[in-house]
């Protein structure tokens, strides 16, 4: 695991930060939480990352030699002082949630920690700390002081000294996404799409008032004269007043959408001479249909301006499960580790190295808080045939600890394991040649389709079938073959849906024969895309050239084909003659 570059921001609470320059105006950040709280599609972005967030893990790391990050041992101050943070695991998940969203929504958040010694709060140790996150909405600056909104009451943050940090101190942390243009400024994928989320509110009150007046009746009917016009109760004959009647009916209708005045158009009586018989008049706009389609586009258009694929938003439609979970991973990537790197990193600046350093660590700068995305990335499929594959002896513990979301701090310790393995029953000295001691069955090879090893004719042939001597023509010939069906598979994969919109960009440079080892295609796919269709009409004449068995060598090529896409390996040449193997043995 290696360290990422970030790009973020995080200034503790002191004196000398107080009277600096402050952040600027910062009153786009209200109409942000305007829109999360309006707009539904906002909302459902922010949540999306805080939840994908609050699943992530925090650790304590160390820089090795080669710039990987080494996580620490359980007896290390770093692991102890990471491990404390937010109160464990579960306020840990809460924490990086909040931050999902206000990183997401105004770009920033604060980080407020009191020692309960102060806060005596009844869920906290005593000797421990009491964490909250606030809004830039509850942390208000003035003439020199900082005041947090905690359960509604005030409360004053006191100045830290900024050459000396007390590691029981209240501290105050504000953590943000810096704007490029001017980094002490907090910046959001929400705060570019303001003007746009404007729009998409207007559009949401023009669609609420075409609702509203498809209810408020169905139009005016005008009859030629001779049919009186209602008239109101306790009205004369003589008074037609159009405008109370109109208005009558649309109070009825908006507040009663199933009684007749919603449903039936008015009665207007007009001479004769001035229509045609009788003739329906509807209030209906060429602008209704329109402002249907401008929201959608004003959705797709927010949609397309976070950072996280536009799928996630806009539904995953005909995106088959492969390309759900690779629109995921580009999610994670995208969108959730560049925010866990700002949060990580303002815990290792404020937090862990200050405290490091005031306790006397001499490498204190080398530690750091980093997070973990390997819950987030567990597939339900992956996880059933990590057990399976476990059960069969063909993967590793730690494989299967980090497929099923288990961390090696689980793993059983000695002693665990000498209680749940039996004593293996001792054979006599005398009796070892006539019974010999029983040896575990041959590790059966999972399906094509529930393993993402190399397949079998890579790695599992003989060495014999891999040395034997065959024509040089049919083995370049097969690779051909082999070349030409990977890439006709590759077109047809990038022109399908099991390549999602997001996906293509990293296809353009990827040869035709290697695009099913960017783009997952599920086993069941390449039958149901067609990717090896026509790929080996010309396999009998081959064979017949050749001395080969034709239908020996269509399955072993298609066989060879499809293992190599559901697993994702690159063909190689020298594979070809043990590809080819069974089929001579068998015309021998």
């Amino acid at each position: 695991m290696s360290a990422k570059t970030l790009t973020a921001a995080v200034s503790r609470y002191t004196s000398r930060k107080i009277t600096g320059k402050g952040p600027g105006d910062q009153a786009w950040q209200r109409r942000a939480y305007d829109m999360y709280h309006q707009v539904p599609e906002v909302r459902f972005a922010a949540s999306w990352i805080s939840n994908a967030m609050s699943g992530a893990r925090l650790f304590a790391g160390r820089y090795a030699d080669d710039g990987k990050i080494v996580p620490a041992s359980s007896s290390h101050r770093a692991a102890e002082i990471v491990s404390d943070i937010a109160g464990g695991p579960d306020g840990q998940a809460k924490l990086l949630g909040a931050f999902g969203r206000h990183l997401t929504v105004p770009g920033e958040g604060w980080i407020v920690v009191r020692p309960n010694s102060e806060v005596l709060s009844p869920y906290v140790p005593e000797d421990g700390h009491e964490w909250r996150v606030l809004s830039v909405l509850e942390i208000r600056r003035q003439s020199g002081k900082l005041t947090a909104e905690i359960d509604g009451d005030e409360i004053v943050i006191p100045e830290g000294d900024p050459d000396k940090v007390h590691p029981d101190a209240p501290v105050a942390l504000r953590v943000w996404d810096p704007d490029p243009a001017r980094a002490i400024e907090a910046d959001s994928p929400v705060r570019s799409s303001l003007e746009l989320l404007e729009e998409l509110l207007l559009l949401n009150a023009a669609v609420k008032a075409i609702a509203r007046s498809r209810i408020t009746g169905r139009g005016i009917l005008f009859v030629p004269k001779g049919t009186r016009f209602p008239t109101a109760p306790g009205q004369e004959p003589a008074e037609d007043d159009l405008i109370e009647i109109l208005m009558t009916v649309s109070e009825t209708a908006i507040r009663d959408p199933e009684s007749a005045a919603a449903t039936v158009p008015i009665v207007l009586e007009v001479p004769a001479e001035t229509i045609d018989a009788f003739k329906h008049v509807t209030f209906e706009s060429d602008f209704d249909e329109l402002a249907i389609k401008l929201r959608e586009e004003a959705v797709r258009r927010f949609a397309t301006g976070l950072e996280i694929p536009a799928e996630i938003l806009l539904g995953l439609g005909d995106v088959n499960h492969w390309g759900a979970w690779a629109l995921t991973s580009e999610a994670i990537r995208l969108g959730i580790e560049p925010k866990l790197g700002i949060v990580a990193h303002a815990l290792t600046q404020q937090w862990l190295r200050p405290i490091l350093e005031a306790e006397g660590h001499d490498d204190w700068h080398r530690w750091l808080v980093w997070y973990d995305t390997a819950p987030l990335r567990v597939r339900t499929n992956r996880s059933e045939t990590a057990l399976q594959a476990h059960d069969r002896g063909v993967i590793s513990d730690a494989a299967l600890r980090r497929e099923t979301g288990f961390e090696e701090s689980d793993a059983p310790t000695d002693e665990e394991l000498a209680r749940r393995t039996p004593p293996a029953p001792q054979a006599p000295e005398d009796d070892a040649e006539e019974n010999p001691v029983p040896q575990p069955p041959a590790r059966p090879h999972l399906p094509v389709d529930e393993s993402e090893a190399p397949p079998r004719t890579l790695d599992g042939l003989e060495a014999s079938a891999r040395t034997r001597q065959l024509s040089d023509a049919i083995v370049a010939t097969a690779d051909i073959l082999i070349w030409s069906a990977l890439s006709s598979a590759g077109r047809r994969v990038k022109n399908s849906s099991a390549c999602p919109r997001p996906l293509r960009a990293r296809v353009n440079g990827v040869q035709l024969d290697q695009i099913h080892t960017v783009i997952p295609v599920d086993a069941d796919q390449v039958d149901k895309l067609g990717l090896l269709d026509g790929a080996w009409d010309r396999v009998p004449e081959v064979a017949a050239r050749y001395g080969v068995e034709a239908e020996c060598m269509t399955a072993s090529l298609d066989d060879y084909t499809r293992a190599l896409i559901a697993a994702r390996i690159e063909h190689r040449f020298h594979d070809v003659p043990a590809v080819l193997a069974s089929c001579y043995e068998a015309a021998a």
